[in-house]
């Protein structure tokens, strides 16, 4: 069976569970849910789930190593169930774009998240299609690692929100008429 692979990436743990850092996290979960995914434990690496959506054989997953080790679990289940970056989509916070908007891209480099930059490291390619969700923009006074490690604003929840539906919608299109497609409806 083909899988394609969509990775959400965030941080494990209750302390990071509404955090900036966890969107790609997020719209994995509202996705989860609108397909009654039932996640299980990968090689103590990540969670995943198999799931059918829109008549495509998916694999739904969430590194648990950490962000910045999020390749491990990405490139484990690609080996296992033979899935070529080709077939993936990874799902992650960007603080480059203002919150409430997503960009689809086919490749690129990681732009300076680490998660993504560990999964191009472990796949040995930055020809992943991602999708990234935005948390920004990073207010001038503030570290970077404090801000995505930071909460979202009252005012900043419904654009969040809005996002991640759109997100999730973005990953339907992708998964049923391919990433062009996808990447006009959303960008």
């Amino acid at each position: 069976m083909a899988y394609t692979l969509i990775a959400g990436l965030g941080n494990p743990g209750a302390q990071y569970e509404k955090t900036r850092h966890n969107a790609g996290f997020r719209v994995i979960d509202a996705l989860a849910k609108q397909v009654g995914a039932d996640f299980q434990s990968w090689q103590n690496l990540g969670e995943y789930a198999k799931v059918s959506i829109g008549g495509a054989e998916v694999l739904l997953a969430k590194p648990m190593t950490y962000m910045n080790l999020s390749g491990q679990l990405v490139s484990g289940l690609a080996r296992f169930y033979k899935i070529p970056p080709e077939k993936m989509l990874i799902c992650f916070d960007d603080m480059s774009l203002k919150v409430g908007d997503i960009r689809l891209r086919p490749s690129g480099s990681a732009g300076g998240q680490k998660g993504m930059k560990h999964i191009i490291e472990q796949l040995g390619t930055d020809k992943i299609a991602r999708l990234r969700v935005g948390i920004g923009p990073k207010p001038d006074y503030f570290d970077a690692a404090d801000f995505v490690l930071g909460k979202f604003t009252a005012s900043e929840i419904p654009l969040l929100e809005s996002a991640t539906e759109k997100a999730v919608e973005a990953i339907k299109i992708y998964l049923q008429d391919g990433l062009d497609k996808a990447m006009n409806l959303f960008n």
